[in-house]
């Protein structure tokens, strides 16, 4: 095999791989691989022959064949060239390891896959066909068989399909990379060509544009086309190909493309108007025409190619770092690799703890905003109200009123106060283990390394939950019991100096004698008392019940929030280690496309390199 071959064989190989693993271009906007190797773009009005040049290219006669839309999805068609005496069979992407010998079946199967997407209707579909076609009596390319641009919709066509056509035809033309086969019949006048008007707006000087003039065999006596075919009538860069198709009747009668092949070559050579031009008209001169322009582009744009091959590359590569390698299977390797994970969570959980992180600041919040609204509106002001009072006097003096001072009534009414300090306390603990819990799964879904083991993650979650509750559960008991504190024991102080703020005010007995014990007066002022000994405890819980939960709650969770887990990982079985260690398996066919890519772009980067070394 030349080194033409070899070079456009091998970016036949490498575009075929692209198709597997799904980087194929298309209506992609991304550049990829695929869409950086040029390929051959059919384009051509409906009825245009475009079908029967694709035939003669390929020799086989396997494309559906009909009136009004055909073809209504692009055939991305792959011709790969094999060693003399090689039986011919066909591929299609979508039956992978299914060779077709039979080209009536191709045909059938190319209908099928058709109606498949669209329906047995006239729609159109973007989505296109991969065949690829071995044979001896080829040359490597790769051709894209658009549908027929066409003026109107038929019945069972939506109107917009004039302009999806074009659209569709245009989003492959106007890639750079696209060599763009243009098909016009002689029978027309050029200048109404489908093919051309699309070409020469996407490709102004006509670089990388061939024109084709089917059906000169169907033109008016007396006339010929060789205004065209010499470039009078419309210059490309490329010289124009004539190319002599199969009658309807040659197509009935299942006439061999070899024997067309054969026909086509006299009807040039023995045709008084182009027996000059015989060398350079038919379909077997445009096929290897295209191959060497093919050939020369390929080698043209091999730096840029190799290029982009190295960053996709390099690309590919962090993103395998990022979803991490296979695990070990022996069961030392798969616990060190989950204590790994947990140190990994452990750690940036503590980060949003610490402040490296957003979250911990929301547990100062409720220390510094929740706490003391919840303290600030506790009802007091009913508790304390003086018809509350009176009744909790009354009922503590029993049948015996009290002498000096009513002990019992201010007992009952304190207890009663320092009782409404239990719900801010334990609204303090469920709100910073609200937290807490928000943290952890937080930190799970942050830790990158743990993404790849959704088992894992939930095993990591239940077994933080499960100590942050014991946590809070120890935190409640503590916050309460400082709320208890408080009511076991009073501040004896606080009491003592009452009566020596009332002797401020002048004699003391006088002032007592003055006192009615039973008057509103008197219970108001038992009630202000009561008040400002709840202030001043309210004061000291509010420092100390946030004490109480970060030493029991945010402490020991820092400390030992997996101690549990650990102890439990340690006695596990590989097989139990194995579950925790089953990935995604979402993420597991992620990293084995990432590799067959890597291993694609690796491989077409050598063969490239080598190919290039050798030319």
């Amino acid at each position: 095999m030349t080194t033409m071959e070899s070079l456009i064989g091998l970016v036949n190989r490498i575009q075929r791989a692209c198709t597997v693993l799904g980087d194929f271009g298309g209506d992609n906007a991304l550049p990829t691989l695929w869409e950086a190797l040029p390929s051959v773009a059919v384009v051509g009005g409906q009825s245009s022959g475009k079908s029967s040049v694709l035939e003669s290219i390929v020799g086989r006669d396997f494309l559906p064949r009909g009136s009004g839309i055909v073809t209504r999805r692009p055939l991305v068609l792959q011709l790969h060239k094999t060693e003399q005496g090689q039986a011919e069979y066909a591929e299609f992407l979508h039956l992978p390891r299914k060779k077709y010998t039979d080209f009536g079946m191709v045909r059938k199967e190319i209908q099928d896959e058709t109606d498949r997407i669209t329906g047995r209707s006239k729609q159109i579909s973007p989505i296109p066909i991969h065949l690829s076609i071995y044979s001896p009596n080829v040359v490597n390319l790769t051709l894209i068989d658009l549908p027929g641009l066409t003026k109107v919709a038929v019945e069972g066509q939506p109107e917009s399909v004039v302009q999806d056509i074009e659209n569709m035809v245009r989003s492959y033309v106007e890639k750079p990379n696209c060599i763009i086969l243009a098909i016009s019949p002689a029978n027309q006048d050029i200048a109404t060509s489908d093919a051309i008007k699309i070409a020469r707006e996407v490709d102004p000087p006509g670089e990388r544009t061939f024109g084709v003039l089917t059906k000169l065999d169907l033109m008016d006596k007396g006339t010929n086309a060789l205004d065209v075919l010499e470039g009078r009538s419309y210059r490309l860069q490329h010289p124009w190909v004539g190319i002599v198709n199969r009658s309807q009747a040659d197509i009935n009668k299942n006439i061999d493309m070899i024997v067309a092949r054969r026909r086509e070559r006299e009807y040039f050579a023995s045709s008084p108007d182009y027996s000059h031009l015989a060398s350079k008209m038919g379909s077997e001169y445009l096929a290897k025409l295209l191959s060497k322009h093919l050939e020369s582009v390929i080698r043209a744009r091999i730096p840029s190619i190799t290029s982009l091959i190295n960053k996709t590359i390099d690309e590919l590569e962090s993103e395998m770092d990022h979803l991490g390698r296979p695990i070990a299977l022996d069961a030392g390797a798969q616990l060190y690799t989950i204590l790994e994970l947990c140190r990994a969570f452990d750690r940036i959980f503590k980060e949003h703890l610490d402040g490296g992180r957003p979250g911990g600041d929301r547990i100062y919040g409720v220390f510094d905003n929740q706490l003391p609204a919840a303290l600030k509106k506790l009802p007091f002001d009913r508790h304390l109200s003086l018809q509350n009072v009176r009744k909790v006097v009354s009922e503590a003096d029993g049948y015996q009123p009290h002498l000096i001072a009513p002990e019992q009534g201010y007992r009952r009414l304190i207890d009663g106060a320092l009782s409404y300090f239990k719900g801010p306390a334990e609204a303090s603990v469920d709100a910073v283990h609200f937290v807490l819990k928000e943290l952890v799964r937080k930190s799970i879904g942050e830790t990158q390394e743990l993404k790849r083991f959704p088992t894992l993650q939930a095993e990591l979650a239940a077994a933080s939950y499960e100590a942050l509750e014991r946590f809070r559960e120890e935190g409640r008991k503590t916050a309460l019991r400082m709320v208890e504190m408080e009511s076991s024991y009073l501040t004896v102080d606080f009491f003592r100096k009452l009566p020596q703020e009332m002797e401020k005010g002048g004699n003391p007995a006088a002032s007592a004698a003055a006192i009615d014990r039973y008057t509103d007066g008197h219970f108001r002022r038992i009630g202000s008392n009561v008040q400002s000994y709840t202030s001043m405890v309210s004061d000291t819980l509010k420092n100390t019940i946030p004490k109480a939960v970060v030493h029991c709650q945010v402490r020991e969770a820092k400390r030992s929030l997996l101690n549990y887990f650990y102890t439990q990982v340690g006695k596990k079985e590989a097989k139990q280690l194995s579950l925790l260690l089953d990935e995604d398996p979402a993420l597991m066919e992620r990293r084995l496309q990432c590799a067959k890519r890597l291993e694609l772009y690796k491989s077409a980067r050598d063969e490239i390199e080598a190919v290039s070394w050798a030319r």
